[in-house]
């Protein structure tokens, strides 16, 4: 994990979303009467530079048409030659000199991130910081102003390369023209986020934990039908033998310290009389009690009915929210900020408003909350898209489906979260096939 990434969690999660995503206006959740946090911009730089958060859904004709426009743009960028490789520029913060502040500064302006005529050529000054943070903003990475490996990573993904991706994402949204419905959730797995959208416009807006390289989350279309209050959690089989098992050989406590039940015949069994060196521990159940400071699922499963057998939930672990690289599930999606979510999902349904959502929580019981009319889900992988204020997005394509081979902006010796080395680790609810 770069140090960016690996150190990100320290910093307010506010900032380091913000830069991340960029897409949800705080005016609109007012609206909606849901306390979507505000984030300032913290640096100072024209209006004309920022970049702002989008009412937009990523899945909209507008957000279509503004993709196509970029298309053009980018068509024009490459034509007259693209940009020069940045080299040399990891660490440079404001008052760095040398040769390649140059390189950044000419960067930033090719795609609009810097205004030609804005400060000096030779100085990392602020306004090469603010045009770096709007780079950032731009790509899903925290939003320091100095220059990082990821950051030049980014930098220098060729631009014929992030005019495939363009274009290859432009066919991806036009594929959801359709009506999607007056009120739905957008997960955009690349991204690792989650849009609420009613009526056109983004409500609120949730950084995601998402599906690791190698147990993905799946694109797919469902409908959020359920809500389960402090949920327990059933180990699904895959999980119990790619993880628990040998999470038992290593440490015979593991199941007692993380209040994970084995059930034999619905009959509780203890963890010494299995033989973990064998294929016993398959022949089980393995159940863990609800609490939100330990079980998996944190206090809320949202239920969305699907041939995958992968849900949304919560966490006990919130501090993944605030890294860069937030692939760290086995399919499911972690939710931030998910009471807020789930009193959207609930707004229509009667006698669940934001009040009774934090009764349910905090009762500690097992309860449900049917959807009286079910919200369509659509699980997305969209790396490219512009909004339409001219501002383009891209994300690494994380699971390699692009085509065009882009370059990883993050480096990752695991496809876990940074948080993973320091926190204990858990068991994530995942994808029984996977």
């Amino acid at each position: 994990m770069l140090q960016t990434a690996r150190h990100s969690r320290f910093r307010p999660l506010a900032a380091a979303f913000l830069g991340a995503t960029l897409l949800a206006g705080p005016a609109f959740a007012r609206e909606a009467g849901f306390a979507q946090a505000e984030w300032a911009q913290d640096y100072s730089s024209p209006t004309t530079m920022q970049v702002h958060r989008s009412s937009t859904p990523i899945l909209s004709p507008d957000t279509i048409a503004a993709t196509e426009a970029m298309v053009e743009k980018y068509r024009a960028i490459v034509s007259r030659g693209g940009w020069q490789a940045v080299t040399g520029a990891a660490g440079l913060r404001v008052g760095s000199r040398g040769p390649a502040v140059a390189a950044v500064r000419q960067r930033l302006i090719v795609t609009g991130d810097l205004d030609a005529t804005a400060g000096g050529a030779g100085v990392y000054d602020s306004y090469v910081a603010a045009g770096v943070k709007r780079f950032q903003a731009r790509h899903g990475l925290s939003q320091t102003g100095q220059m990082s490996p990821a950051t030049q990573a980014a930098m220098n993904v060729p631009a014929d390369v992030r005019l495939r991706q363009l274009e290859t994402n432009v066919i991806r949204l036009r594929s959801y023209s359709g009506d999607l419905g007056r009120r739905f959730v957008i997960t955009n797995i690349p991204a690792a986020l989650v849009q609420t959208v009613e009526n056109g416009q983004v409500v609120t807006l949730h950084a995601a934990g998402v599906g690791k390289i190698d147990r993905q989350s799946p694109i797919m279309n469902a409908k959020a039908v359920e809500i389960n209050f402090n949920p327990t959690w059933t180990v699904p089989a895959s999980i119990v033998r790619k993880d628990l098992i040998p999470k038992m050989q290593k440490d015979p406590n593991y199941l007692t310290d993380n209040k994970i039940r084995i059930l034999s015949g619905g009959q509780e069994i203890s963890p010494r009389s299995v033989n973990w060196n064998s294929d016993e521990g398959t022949r089980y159940t393995y159940r863990q009690d609800s609490g939100a400071d330990f079980n998996s699922m944190g206090v809320v499963r949202i239920n969305i009915p699907n041939p995958h057998g992968v849900f949304m939930h919560d966490t006990n672990s919130r501090g993944v929210f605030g890294d860069d690289f937030r692939f760290i599930s086995s399919g499911c999606v972690r939710v931030q900020n998910v009471r807020e979510y789930i009193t959207w999902l609930l707004k229509d349904t009667p006698g669940w408003d934001r009040a009774h959502v934090e009764q349910a929580v905090e009762s500690g019981q097992r309860i449900d909350a049917r959807l009286t009319q079910p919200v369509p889900v659509y699980w997305t992988y969209i790396t490219a898209w512009a909004t339409p204020d001219g501002t383009v997005q891209f994300r690494d394509d994380i699971y390699k489906r692009d085509g065009v081979n882009v370059p990883s902006t993050i480096e990752a010796p695991t496809p876990v979260a940074s948080a993973a080395s320091t926190q204990p680790e858990v068991f994530e609810p995942g994808d029984e096939e996977n």
